[in-house]
């Protein structure tokens, strides 16, 4: 029996010499699932009925399961035969009522040596070069084309784990030795894995800053908090916000002028009407907001504008996007220069009105939404307010 490298790790394929057999163009679904089960199951027969369990369940068009089965065998088996002449019968045993892997073939498989390589423990000088190599074998998820098959959904947890981690560990790893952007090289690569793993999008932001990329790492941060909002309607974390301002904003520990510190705090482009800024920086405004209006006395007032369907059902995912864009469009250019906004959930706006009282905040929730409805008269949405005012003293939650 020759030689056999089998991938498991993404694509799923076996390779003896230069011939090389794969389930990526094969639409034999339940042949590639049973060669699956018996290789990870190698040592153990697998009887009879527990194969067409695994292959049939409870399907009621398969009215000869044990015919189906000797069939779906000797398709795999004339699959495993472009390996070399006979390897079907080499490698897939018939052992009283089951079936089995040939033990004795010689394999080297991808999903054995990456959690051999996982497990190893080693100075921090060699450590680095096992979770090189262990990454470079996860092309994808364990056996990406049998994602559906129950028994291959707790594997592919367990590796895909033990991807993130590992990802997590080379890169601090290269951040100890000052290689942040071989570090955030590696985040990147994990993100594009696990896009919701928020500790990943915390360290790519230091590596980023840490390389003196602090603009890039604020994109990352706009990049995560959008992928939320969207697919959730929820934000960060208060860990990733955090490291995110320190990612992003802070100076360093050059000593600087002021005339530069002035420069810093201008703002890019004069844009007009009301300033729109990322739900925690309204929090913040709000905040000394409130504390000023403790000394001066000035009313202002809190909006939140609400969008639903024209029955208050919520708005079709295919057109919430488009509409709350517009309906932004339309608060801002509606107010004042000094006045604030924020989207603060997948539907709504909340506003700060500074030295308007309930009368005139009213007037202007109305404007904006009678602007909005003149600009998008065809748009199938109902925008409802409510005005509260902003108590000195009290922060918005």
């Amino acid at each position: 029996m020759e030689h056999i490298k089998i991938q498991m790790l993404g694509a799923f394929t076996l390779q003896a010499g230069d011939r090389l057999i794969s389930d990526e163009n094969n639409r034999a679904k339940k042949v590639w699932a049973l060669l699956a089960y018996l290789i990870c199951h190698r040592g153990n027969p697998v009887s009879q009925k527990k194969l067409i369990e695994l292959l049939w369940g409870d399907d009621p068009s398969s009215t000869n399961p044990e015919n189906a089965l000797r069939i779906t065998l000797h398709r795999l088996r004339s699959q495993l035969d472009l390996l070399w002449p006979g390897a079907g019968k080499d490698l897939i045993l018939h052992k009283g009522n089951g079936y089995s892997w040939n033990t004795q073939a010689p394999i080297e498989l991808d999903s054995d040596r990456f959690e051999f390589l996982f497990h190893q423990k080693e100075p921090a000088d060699l450590r680095l070069d096992t979770c090189l190599e262990a990454l470079d074998l996860y092309h994808g998820d364990f056996l990406e084309r049998q994602a559906s098959e129950v028994w291959v959904i707790p594997v592919t947890t367990h590796f895909h784990n033990m991807f993130v981690l590992l990802t997590q560990e080379a890169a601090e790893l290269y951040s100890q030795l000052g290689r942040h952007q071989e570090a955030a090289q590696l985040c990147r690569k994990g993100i594009s894995a696990e896009p919701y793993h928020e500790p990943l999008y915390q360290k790519l932001m230091l590596e980023l800053a840490a390389s003196g990329d602090r603009k890039a790492a604020a994109a990352v941060y706009e990049s995560l908090c959008k992928r939320l909002f969207d697919d959730f309607g929820i934000r960060p974390s208060e860990q990733t916000r955090s490291v995110y301002r320190e990612a992003a904003h802070t100076p360093g520990e050059l000593v600087l002028p002021i005339d530069e510190v002035l420069e810093h705090l201008q703002e890019p482009e004069v844009i007009p009407g009301a300033m729109q800024c990322d739900y925690d920086y309204f929090k913040v405004l709000c905040h000394a907001e409130s504390r000023a209006m403790e000394r001066t006395g000035n009313a202002t007032h809190v909006a939140l504008l609400s969008a639903t369907g024209l029955t208050g059902d919520p708005l079709p995912k295919r057109s919430l996007e488009r509409i709350m864009t517009q309906l932004g469009q339309q608060i801002r250019i509606n107010l004042r220069r000094g006045d604030t906004i924020s989207r603060c959930s997948t539907t709504q706006y909340i506003l700060m009105l500074p030295k308007a009282n309930y009368e005139d905040s009213c007037m202007v929730c109305r404007r904006v939404i009678n602007a909005y409805h003149k600009a998008y008269p065809h748009t199938a949405v109902r925008i409802k307010f409510m005005v509260q005012p902003l108590v000195p003293g009290i922060c918005v939650p």
